[in-house]
């Protein structure tokens, strides 16, 4: 068993919310400072700048998993986070379908960028990421789950793009392992606000759009740094188990 000091939740260049130094290099050397050695890539509705991520952490002690923050049809942010490539593509044609062909407007919602694992840049992102897709709560899980991904609505007591905020509750036809509290609550500062969501394990993050928003409160004791293993230390199984400090 290994300690996994974890941010699941980090965004990069191509979520035009995201600052300009959020390329490759620099997410892999302000994680690994900070001693973290397992990321998620979560850009919003899109993966193209994942595998950049993980070719920046070859040869280091980081572990770059592939993810997606899909914004659902009620406008509640969702993580996706897989083991495989092969997932995040399945996944991401599934987005691609439900989400508008809306054209971003950079002045107006900022650029998105895909680079290359050096942070050169490759190519615009010509669609609006910042939408919602076509997809409710419910589809998204059932179908991310399908894939063998983890299902995680984010940040739940943020009243922009929470599930609490916008559902009013954590729907009982939908099966929820667990969900994501901001950076700016404790725990038990949660459950003691918002008693919907008692009962449920929680995992905390930085949400990361700049490069000082690292958050490596999460430490997670894993065999290895895989969404089962995760999902266990999540529930407290099998040995595994999930501390927030």
């Amino acid at each position: 068993m290994k300690i996994f000091k974890a941010d699941l939740h980090v965004h990069t260049v191509l979520s035009p919310c995201a600052a300009i130094e959020m390329i490759p290099p620099l997410i892999v050397q302000e994680a690994l400072s900070q001693g973290i050695n397992l990321i998620a890539i979560t850009d919003h509705n899109a993966t193209a700048n994942i595998t950049a991520v993980q070719k920046a952490a070859v040869g280091t002690e980081l572990t770059v998993l592939p993810g997606m923050e899909v914004q659902t049809k009620e406008e509640v942010h969702v993580l996706c986070i897989f083991d495989t490539l092969e997932q995040t593509e399945a996944w991401q044609s599934i987005v691609d379908r439900s989400l508008p062909n809306i054209e971003n407007r950079p002045d107006f919602f900022g650029e998105q960028y895909v680079v290359d694992e050096t942070g050169d840049f490759i190519r615009h992102e010509e669609r609006l990421l910042l939408n919602s897709t076509d997809l409710t709560f419910e589809e998204v899980a059932k179908k991310v789950k399908e894939l063998g991904g983890l299902f995680i609505p984010a940040h739940v007591n943020r009243k922009a793009f929470g599930l609490l905020a916008n559902l009013g509750l954590i729907p009982e036809n939908v099966r929820v392992e667990a969900l994501e509290i901001s950076r700016h609550i404790t725990p038990q500062k949660a459950n003691e606000t918002y008693p919907q969501i008692n009962g449920y394990p929680l995992i905390q993050n930085g949400d990361v759009h700049y490069i000082d928003e690292f958050l490596g409160s999460s430490h997670y004791l894993l065999e290895k740094p895989e969404t089962c293993e995760l999902l266990y230390a999540i529930l407290q199984q099998n040995g595994r188990s999930l501390t927030i400090v």
